[in-house]
């Protein structure tokens, strides 16, 4: 499964952007799980900017709750982050990540899956 992510940019302090994540490469054997995001700037740990489960529920960082809404389609396995009143703190790069269900005969795995990446940028 690789997950690839749109929507990055430059933004002024206040605008929004909306990011998206495509996973790819799912079959029926190895589904999506919970998706999310996850933000990092150089020198700091990668933090969790929001997540959703298959069913719908949400789960945000403290920074961003009230600014960011999550959702998905898991028809399309896609995943997005809408941002709104961005703050010059919110620049960092941004990363898609999914649960992968994986089933073997043994039964069933969670295996960890990224994306490479995109960058957001805001000015003040």
């Amino acid at each position: 499964v690789q997950l690839v992510e749109s929507g990055g940019g430059l933004v002024p302090a206040g605008g929004s952007l909306r990011l998206s994540c495509v996973a790819s490469g799912t079959t029926a054997s190895a589904s999506i799980d919970a998706m999310g995001w996850y933000r990092q700037v150089p020198g700091k740990q990668r933090e969790l900017v929001g997540r959703i489960s298959s069913a719908g529920f949400t789960d945000y960082g403290d920074s961003v709750k009230g600014r960011f809404t999550i959702s998905r389609d898991n028809a399309k396995d896609t995943v997005y982050l809408q941002m709104n009143n961005l703050k010059p703190d919110d620049t960092a790069v941004y990363y898609c990540h999914a649960i992968v269900v994986v089933t073997i005969i043994e039964g069933k795995n969670r295996v960890d899956a990224w994306g490479q990446g995109t960058l957001v940028t805001v000015s003040s």
